[in-house]
Order: structure tokens, then C-alpha cells, then sequence
């Protein structure tokens, strides 16, 4: 009698952690639901202010370089200015030479003088060019930048009005799963959140449907079906892996029947005379 009633009490344990399952399974699929509505809003903002991070990054670089051509432009005109003053001095000097030795060096200190001159220049034109190309660069990024910045306040504000419709109901939603799991053994719940998360519809628990899973819609075998039916023990789809419960449990009173061959009417033989006599 006493084992009896052990058994009894593990069956509604079972059968009442698979009623608290499902249930847990409809608040989450209304929560699924609610982020479906945003769809791929949230990623799209993410993405947006790592673009627009990346293209402030790319600024600030373009700035630094800009600073460091700026310096070597600079670095440039004073070696041109030093050069100048040399050759003005070694100019000077030719005019007091005492012989072709002192002009023959004065000379090549001038020519050579000239020749980093060219060379400076060479290098500040390089630079001149590449600062402007820098700051093209600049202008192109802050454009994108620009766009991105109008296009990332459309979606903030997009998201937002969503977020504002649907936060309510999405944490009431939240208190409602947090209040079922408690009734759920850890072992259970663990392997439901599992197969939920492979899942592709979010599904971790179905009930029996025209005798297959509800899940992935395979035939389920006579005796498997009883044992759902008889609620004493947690039965998995051996295809999917999900939990199957049957559908009185999920509260499905009326399930849809196959295409049943509707019965056509008689027709009523028409009455002849002959008939009538």
C-alpha cells in the first residue's frame, strides 16, 4: 500500500514538473516572439557603432600621420634654409680664395649644398602630396561617418519605440519563467535548456501530434505513445531529442485530425410512378 502511494506521488512529481515545463516553454516562445519583432535590429546597432568606432579610429590615424608628414615638411624647409645659408657663406668665401684648391672646394661644398636642396625639395613635395591625400582620406571617412551616425540614430530610435511597446510584457514574461523554474528539478531544466538552445525554433518540449513528435514530426511507436500518455516518467523523441508530452497535459483539448474522407451524402432516389404504386 505505502509503495503504492510512493508511485502515485513520483507520477504527479513527474507529471506536474512536465505541466510547469511546458508552460515555461510558452512564456519563453512569447519572449522569442517579442525579439522577433526587433529581428535584426539590436545587431544592426551594434554593428553601426563598431563601424563608427572603427571609422574615429581611422581619423585619428589619418590625424597622427598628417602631424608626423607635417614635421618632416618642416624638418625639410629648415634643411633648405641651412643649406641657403651655407652656400651664401661658402659664396662669400670664393670671392677671398687664394687659389684653385680653395675655389675647387667651395665649389663642390656649394653644388653639394644645391643638391640637398633638390633633394628637400623632392621630399616636401612627397609630403605635400601625401597630407593632401591624408586629408581627402579624412573627408571621405567623415562623410561615411557622418551616415552612419544619422543611419545608427534611425535604428537607435526604431528600436527604442519597440523596446518602450514591448518591455513591459517582455518582463512580466521574465517574472513568469522565473517563477516556474523552481518547479522544475535542475537535471531537467538543465537538459531543457539544452535542447532549447540547439533547437531552431526555440522548442524543448512538444506534445504528440496525429501520433508523431511535434518537434520534428517523426511517427512515434504505439508503446512510446502510452508512456507519454501515462505521464510517470520524462520521455524524449529518440529523432530530435526534445521532451514529449501528450496534449491533454499542454491543455490541447481538440487535436486537428488528418484530412478524414468526408462522407458524402446520399441521394435520395427519386420517386417514379410505378414507384408509387
Amino acid at each position: 500500500m505505502a509503495n503504492d502511494t510512493k508511485k502515485e506521488a513520483a507520477a504527479n512529481t513527474v507529471e506536474q514538473r512536465l505541466k510547469s515545463l511546458y508552460q515555461l516553454q510558452t512564456v519563453l516562445s512569447e519572449i522569442d516572439r517579442i525579439k522577433t519583432i526587433r529581428g535584426e535590429l539590436p545587431l544592426e546597432v551594434k554593428d553601426l557603432e563598431d563601424s563608427i568606432a572603427g571609422l574615429n579610429t581611422r581619423i585619428d590615424n589619418y590625424t597622427a600621420e598628417i602631424a608626423e608628414l607635417k614635421r618632416n615638411l618642416s624638418a625639410e624647409k629648415a634643411k633648405i634654409e641651412n643649406c641657403e645659408a651655407l652656400i651664401a657663406r661658402y659664396q662669400d668665401q670664393i670671392n677671398n680664395v687664394r687659389n684653385n684648391r680653395e675655389f675647387d672646394l667651395l665649389t663642390k661644398e656649394i653644388d653639394f649644398q644645391n643638391l640637398e636642396i633638390e633633394l628637400a625639395d623632392k621630399h616636401i613635395n612627397e609630403y605635400s602630396r601625401q597630407i593632401e591625400n591624408k586629408n581627402a582620406d579624412i573627408a571621405a571617412t567623415r562623410e561615411s561617418l557622418a551616415d552612419n551616425e544619422h543611419i545608427l540614430s534611425e535604428k537607435k530610435a526604431e528600436l527604442s519605440e519597440i523596446v518602450s511597446e514591448t518591455r513591459q510584457e517582455e518582463d512580466t514574461l521574465r517574472d513568469k519563467a522565473k517563477a516556474l523554474e523552481p518547479q522544475i528539478d535542475e537535471r531537467t531544466l538543465a537538459a531543457f535548456k539544452r535542447i532549447r538552445k540547439n533547437s531552431r525554433n526555440g522548442l524543448g518540449i512538444v506534445y504528440v501530434q496525429r501520433d508523431a513528435c511535434g518537434g520534428c514530426f517523426n511517427k512515434i511507436p504505439p508503446q512510446r505513445q502510452l508512456d507519454i500518455r501515462s505521464r510517470k516518467k520524462i520521455i524524449v523523441c529518440e529523432y530530435c531529442g526534445r521532451i514529449m508530452i501528450d496534449p491533454e497535459l499542454a491543455g490541447v483539448t481538440g487535436e486537428p485530425k488528418a484530412d478524414a474522407a468526408k462522407e458524402k451524402p446520399t441521394r435520395r432516389r427519386r420517386t417514379t410512378a410505378s414507384d408509387a404504386e
